[in-house]
């Protein structure tokens, strides 16, 4: 019997090895075909000029493909989400993990659960429908597609991260640390901010660059709110292109150098994604680090 277990134990052992070797061989394989893809464009266009060029025109008589617009775009949609994201997450995720009782708390949980199951051309859909018309009523855009709009959508998509995770890190604080607070005589909500919060900040951190990451990386939401604009943007109000956008937008038609060019764009997201799961993983071990 024992043997039998023992072997049982070492098949799947071998199995979960095997399925860890195909994922790792799977990234190294997307990793290799993208930048296999998109190096050759460097063959006809500088670096410089397609990381800080302001002009795409990729099938004119001239070519230009220059992605400093659709970086800047994906920077101010990305940031504007988080300033709208993070402190509504921060502040629900904290009453779930210290407030909410009983129905209340499961009535939550099942919401959240439900906007991060929502496929994201439902929000996209949501975003021209009902927050478009609200920001051209409000302010001076005329259509009331743009950054300010991409951004309102994918602060909502992003919540259900910022909040999940900023509700498992302050569980996880350590019981004696919130006790001793309030045997002292700090209010809960002074244990909360002095306490708990700082003690969860790795973890919360860590879960605010997860939502970053997916912030950076949606394509159809965006595409549908924020203008889809090839242009510089200027403002909150302006339309804008972000990376994702941009290969959306023209693999349908795309040949030749635009085609490469496109491939050359994911290079570019793909080492914002890598760096941004880098940070994750220096916040998560010094998390450990820091429990233990």
């Amino acid at each position: 019997m024992n043997k039998v277990r023992l072997m049982g134990e070492r098949v799947m052992e071998r199995f979960l090895m095997i399925c860890a070797l195909i994922s790792i061989i799977s990234v190294l394989f997307m990793t290799v075909f993208i930048f296999k893809e998109g190096l050759p464009l460097f063959k006809h266009v500088g670096v410089a000029d397609f990381l800080f060029g302001s002009q795409w025109d990729p099938q004119g008589d001239n070519p230009l493909f220059g992605i400093l617009p659709f970086i800047v775009g994906s920077i101010m949609v990305t940031a504007f989400s988080m300033v709208i994201a993070v402190p509504i997450g921060l502040a629900v995720g904290i009453f779930m993990a210290e407030f909410a009782k009983g129905r209340i708390a499961d009535v939550l949980r099942s919401v959240i659960e439900l906007l991060a199951g929502i496929p994201s051309v439902i929000y996209g859909l949501f975003g021209y429908i009902a927050i478009a018309p609200v920001v051209r009523s409000l302010t001076s855009s005329n259509t009331g597609l743009g950054i300010l709009t991409g951004a309102i959508v994918l602060a909502i998509m992003v919540l259900p991260t910022i909040i999940n995770i900023t509700e498992v890190s302050l569980r996880a604080v350590p019981s004696h640390l919130k006790e001793g607070s309030m045997g002292v005589g700090a209010s809960h909500w002074q244990t909360i901010v002095k306490i708990l919060v700082p003690a969860a900040s790795s973890g919360i951190t860590a879960g605010v660059i997860l939502a970053m990451g997916r912030s950076i990386g949606e394509t159809m939401a965006v595409l549908m709110v924020a203008g889809n604009s090839p242009t510089m943007p200027r403002g909150l109000l302006s339309s804008a292109r972000t990376l994702t956008m941009n290969i959306a937008t023209g693999i349908s038609y795309a040949s030749g150098d635009h085609w490469i060019s496109l491939f050359t764009t994911g290079m570019v997201l793909f080492v914002f994604i890598l760096v941004l799961n880098i940070v994750v993983q220096v916040f998560l071990k010094r998390s450990i680090e820091k429990d233990s």
